[in-house]
């Protein structure tokens, strides 16, 4: 997910009310462009909602993709993945902590970036944060603020849900 340097100042209350095509995160009162739509992102974002969705029962979550995230009072982002247990509220933006948020890069985006929503989704309280390259065909996990590579599988402690990187990437063919 890349962010295109056209940003615009809105109030919060417009954001709120407004539908953007692709969702836009709103940081600071600044709404900002979400540059989707290559393949490589569209594949592992479809095998992770398919993979987690088809254990939401057994793992007892709920997997939400392109889901608006509160995850201060001024900033809200949309996370590519994100997944909520199943007891927690039912809520049409998220502002309770998620379990996982899932940030899958594009090849315009910048790891400063991707360590600023990292930075946010942690402060709001989210378990952990895994942030997807597939271009170059790695997965980091952050449970505070480092990233750590993860080249076997990913998981969200405490919990039973774990993917296998080689399973998600061999999407890519």
């Amino acid at each position: 997910m890349a962010t295109v340097n056209s940003a615009v100042y809105v109030p919060l209350e417009v954001y709120l009310e407004t539908t953007y095509r692709p969702d836009r995160d709103w940081i600071d009162g600044q709404v900002k462009e979400r540059n989707m739509g290559e393949r490589p992102h569209a594949s592992i974002q479809k095998f992770l909602v398919r993979f987690l969705g088809n254990n939401e029962e057994r793992w007892k979550i709920v997997v939400l993709p392109e889901q608006r995230v509160q995850t201060s009072a001024k900033n809200y982002r949309i996370a590519d993945v994100c997944v909520v247990g199943s007891d927690a509220p039912d809520e049409a933006i998220v502002r309770t902590p998620p379990l996982l948020c899932v940030e899958i890069l594009c090849r315009d985006d910048r790891m400063s970036d991707m360590q600023e929503r990292v930075d946010d989704y942690l402060a709001m309280g989210v378990s952990v944060v895994w942030v997807i390259d597939p271009r170059r065909r790695m997965a980091f996990s952050a449970v505070s603020r480092k990233l750590t590579e993860a080249p076997d599988h990913l998981s969200v402690p405490g919990t039973p849900v774990h993917v296998s990187v080689a399973e998600m990437f061999a999407v890519l063919g």
